[in-house]
């Protein structure tokens, strides 16, 4: 049933990631974009400090010491990946008041476009693997980070597009394509699936290495772009949109953590052995509500 589940977050994940950035594409790109960027920032943000790292510092099976080296491994290697151009997304298109010479991006889109699907696809496929760890450790944390993967995917998706019609492909096209991309997240996700379920001890790791990954595009590659609108008149509206994901993520979570359907997952995973309460000192538990 939780491969179910994890199949329906990632698949709708990346057909609603690519919908939206198709729409959007056409439709309200250089009205809407700035706006979903930081949106982002606060949705990962709050999912990378306020769930993932909890859960996986809660667990008995880690250490904290090897939990904090390997999010400082999993910062510097998205650095690198993203200077080999596995992780790099062009946000721009012709006319996006960029300044670049004329056809600029089309050049770099011809040059690059092949690379970008390559790069989305082996970045889907990890997002999937980082979803269903974040499954098998909590339910509730695994449709919050799926959520957070559309989010933040879909000025990804949309930075595709551009440079792929700016690469001189129809639309149809390069909508399959895209979308193909985004499917490999259901592919990472059965992945993971049968490669962590019966290594639970490796799950802490992986939610660290999804956090780092969230961290690294918040702080890298999305904040930057806010602050290329640097006056009062945007930053009012950026900060606004930011908290408004913090308080979303944070207003959600609160809903589904103490509502009934979380209370009995968490039953059944003590019924397992696979919650890390009971592995808690007496006095932690009885001052720590998850």
């Amino acid at each position: 049933m939780l491969l179910f589940w994890i199949l329906l977050a990632t698949m709708s994940g990346g057909l609603l990631a690519v919908a939206a950035a198709s729409w959007l594409a056409y439709r309200v790109f250089s009205k809407y974009l700035h706006h979903m960027v930081s949106l982002s920032v606060g949705v990962l943000l709050s999912v990378a400090l306020l769930h993932l790292l909890p859960e996986a510092f809660e667990s008995a099976t880690a250490d904290a010491h090897t939990l904090f080296a390997l999010m400082l491994a999993g910062l510097l290697g998205f650095f690198v990946l993203e200077k080999i151009a596995l992780l790099r997304h062009s946000h721009h298109h012709e006319g996006d008041g960029h300044h670049h010479h004329k056809g600029h991006d089309r050049h770099e889109a011809g040059r690059g476009g092949v690379l970008i699907l390559v790069g989305s696809s082996l970045h889907n496929l990890c997002d999937g693997v980082l979803v269903a760890a974040a499954f098998l450790a909590d339910p509730v944390l695994g449709v919050l980070t799926a959520a957070s993967i559309i989010v933040h995917e879909v000025p990804h998706k949309l930075g595709d597009f551009v440079v792929l019609i700016n690469a001189g492909l129809a639309r149809r096209r390069a909508f399959v394509l895209i979308l193909c991309s985004g499917l490999c997240t259901a592919l990472g996700g059965v992945i993971g699936f049968f490669a962590l379920q019966d290594a639970q001890q490796w799950v802490p790791y992986v939610l660290v290495v999804a956090a780092s990954s969230f961290l690294y595009i918040s702080v890298a590659d999305l904040i930057p772009q806010m602050h290329e609108r640097g006056s009062l008149r945007e930053a009012v509206p950026q900060l606004l949109l930011v908290s408004a994901g913090v308080i979303v993520i944070y207003g959600v979570t609160s809903l589904l953590h103490h509502g009934p359907a979380h209370g009995h997952e968490h039953a059944h995973g003590a019924a397992h052995g696979h919650t890390h309460e009971t592995a808690r000192p007496a006095g932690h538990q009885a001052t720590h509500e998850h």
